[in-house]
């Protein structure tokens, strides 16, 4: 098949590479379409951590066009999604349903081959149908259940004022399942205007521009000095990562979404607002719960089936899988402002 192949950091090659021979419990997908993460990006720039050579992708959709001798809930011709986390199903918090914190997991796209190639091997249990979803819609599944997973961890109220650090792919889709929640109000705050004018089209309440306005004196004017309900980070920026801890009220809530992938250092003032004004903080990694792979996986899917949740607008960018690379250098090199951006390995030119 072909494949767009990582030989190292920033160097993607297109080539012909031999299938990974099916498992019993496995099915072969064509692949339809992959989006591209940012942890992928930030892969490419630091450390890439796992064996080379690798092919990355773990949002994805297609077809299933071979399954193997063990598989029953699948046949050929159908439309479904890949769930890249694989749990041990083995260790203490495998037991306990929490499959996100497994100790011995495997990763489509990092520890084994992923979507960014014609056909990709997935095993049974980490496929789900999507009926008539739109491919493209499919493969924003994943993100989304990411965001979904940060929503429910945080369990808003009806009425709480939220506060939404970085309105990229995972930002946008937190605003959507706040709204869903009943959320009295939520504040996209960021440093694109033309990022939080998405936002504000999508439904937020109010922006601040943290480059061009004062946070602290924003978020003072628009909760009358109290604060924020809930403040909930989703740049992984150092910056960000503090700010949280500022804006948020007495009893209030932090959720982290983005990774940190530099040192957070945090003021005097930061670190006494937690047990000062006693916030809760909390952290949210992937997206899976019980029974596996969770409700966030299957509600994602209902409401983007339904309509209830627009995702395809945030895709900015499709790529033919020829140029894998080309996509990469848009997003690292930043090159053009963008979205979502997406593999298409099986679309003809």
């Amino acid at each position: 098949m072909k494949a767009a192949v990582l030989h190292s950091i920033n160097n993607i090659v297109y080539e012909d590479i031999e299938m990974k021979p099916l498992k019993a419990d496995e099915v072969r997908i064509k692949v339809m379409a992959a989006g591209i993460c940012g942890s992928d990006t930030h892969k490419m720039v630091s450390k890439w951590k796992y064996e080379l050579p690798a092919i990355m992708g773990h949002e994805f959709s297609g077809i299933v066009v071979e399954k193997g001798k063990d598989v029953h809930k699948f046949e050929i011709g159908d439309r479904v999604i890949g769930i890249p986390f694989e749990p041990c199903f083995d260790c203490e918090y495998c037991h306990k349903g929490e499959f996100s914190l497994c100790e011995d997991y495997g990763m489509i796209g990092t520890k084994s081959y992923g979507a960014f190639a014609e056909f990709v091997n997935v095993k049974e249990r980490n496929v789900l149908p999507i009926g008539d979803l739109d491919f493209e819609e499919a493969a924003m599944v994943e993100p989304l259940a990411v965001a979904l997973h940060g929503v429910m961890g945080i369990e808003p109220q009806m009425g709480d004022v939220v506060a939404v650090f970085g309105v990229g792919t995972i930002g946008m889709l937190v605003i959507e399942w706040l709204k869903v929640a009943g959320v009295k109000e939520i504040i996209a705050i960021d440093i694109s205007d033309e990022k939080l004018q998405e936002a504000m089209e999508r439904g937020c309440d109010r922006s601040i521009n943290s480059l061009k306005e004062d946070l602290f004196e924003k978020i003072n004017e628009y909760t009358n000095g109290r604060g924020v309900d809930i403040a909930l980070e989703c740049a992984g920026s150092n910056i960000t990562q503090e700010q949280c801890l500022l804006v948020t009220s007495k009893k209030g809530k932090v959720g982290y979404l983005g990774i940190a992938y530099k040192d957070v250092h945090l003021s005097e003032q930061a670190f006494e607002n937690i047990f000062r004004r006693e916030l809760t903080v909390k952290g949210f990694w992937n997206s899976y719960s019980a029974p596996f792979p969770g409700k966030e996986w299957t509600t994602s899917i209902d409401f983007l089936s339904k309509g209830k949740i627009k995702v395809k607008d945030l895709i900015s960018h499709r790529f033919l899988l020829k140029d894998t690379q080309k996509a990469f250098h848009l997003i690292i090199n930043r090159e053009e402002p963008y979205g979502k951006v997406m593999i298409l390995p099986n679309q003809e030119e």
